[in-house]
C-alpha cells in the first residue's frame, strides 16, 4: 500500500497548513499539497498528503475519510498513478482563410 492519500471535497478556504493539521492527529505528515488552477492560481479543491507509512495512511483514511473540515465531508483514499495523457487535446493544425492554390 502507497502512503500518499488523494484529499477531494475540499473547501476553497482550506490552506496546506489546515491540510497538515487535519492529517498530523493521524500520524507524521511528510507532505501535504493544495492543487491550484495554473492560469487563476486559485484552489482546485483537491489535494495530497504524504503519510510517513502506510500503517498511517490507513489510519488517515479511516478517521477522516467523511470527516468534516471547512463545513464540507472530505473524500479521502489511496492516491492513484498519474495516467498518461496525450498532449493538449488538440487537433491537427487546420488552415483558415483562402485556399493557397
Amino acid at each position: 500500500m502507497n502512503s500518499k492519500l488523494f484529499v477531494g471535497n475540499l473547501s476553497f478556504d482550506t490552506t496546506e497548513n489546515d491540510l497538515h493539521d487535519a492529517f498530523a492527529a493521524h500520524g507524521t505528515v511528510v507532505e501535504a499539497n493544495l492543487m491550484t488552477d495554473r492560469s487563476t492560481g486559485r484552489p482546485r479543491g483537491f489535494g495530497f498528503v504524504t503519510m510517513s507509512s502506510p500503517e498511517e495512511a490507513q489510519k488517515a483514511i479511516d478517521a477522516l475519510n467523511g470527516a468534516q473540515i471547512g463545513g464540507r465531508a472530505l473524500t479521502v483514499n489511496i492516491a492513484r498513478p498519474r495516467e498518461e495523457r496525450s498532449g493538449g487535446g488538440r487537433g491537427p493544425r487546420r488552415e483558415y482563410g483562402r485556399s493557397r492554390y
